[in-house]
């Protein structure tokens, strides 16, 4: 399993969680930018450079991304994406996105287009703050954590 970040639209204040969560348990993490990243110097730690432009740091990820690897991703359609690759996707805010879940959030992510294009709702997401923090940490936590007995059992029935 790998991490693949969409950091392009990244909340800084969650790269240490990341990057302590792959140093302890050994998970190789990748981030996807436009511009370079200063990341910790880990031998698992790396960072792809795209070229500037719509979508192509989505296209990178959608095409690295095997069946059991997770991407922190706010955008939804990149984790529609990645769900249909047989991965998983986990937005900074915590939820993680599944074959279950994914086109209810894409439905959803569309009414709210459509809301703010007919100027119904104004504005966008709330700040990101320390509960939302805590929601992620705690997400990749609990997600990591059945990944990887699930990869510890396939193991031992081999």
């Amino acid at each position: 399993m790998r991490i693949f970040i969409d950091a392009d639209a990244f909340p800084n204040v969650i790269k240490d969680i990341l990057v302590r969560a792959s140093v302890r348990l050994n998970v190789p993490l990748v981030f996807v930018a436009n511009k370079p990243l200063r990341v910790d110097d880990a031998a698992h730690i790396s960072v792809i450079v795209v070229p500037a432009g719509p979508d192509v740091a989505d296209d990178k990820i959608a095409e690295l991304v095997q069946p059991g690897d997770l991407v922190i991703t706010a955008d939804i359609p990149l984790a529609d994406r990645v769900v249909a690759k047989g991965a998983f996707a986990l937005n900074p805010r915590g939820k993680l996105y599944t074959e279950e879940n994914i086109k209810d959030s894409l439905a959803m992510r569309g009414l709210m287009n459509e809301l703010r294009d007919n100027g119904m709702i104004t504005g966008g997401p709330a700040i990101f703050d320390k509960k939302d923090r805590q929601a992620f940490a705690n997400g990749l936590d609990s997600f990591l954590i059945r990944q990887l007995k699930t990869e510890n059992r396939h193991k031992h029935t081999l």
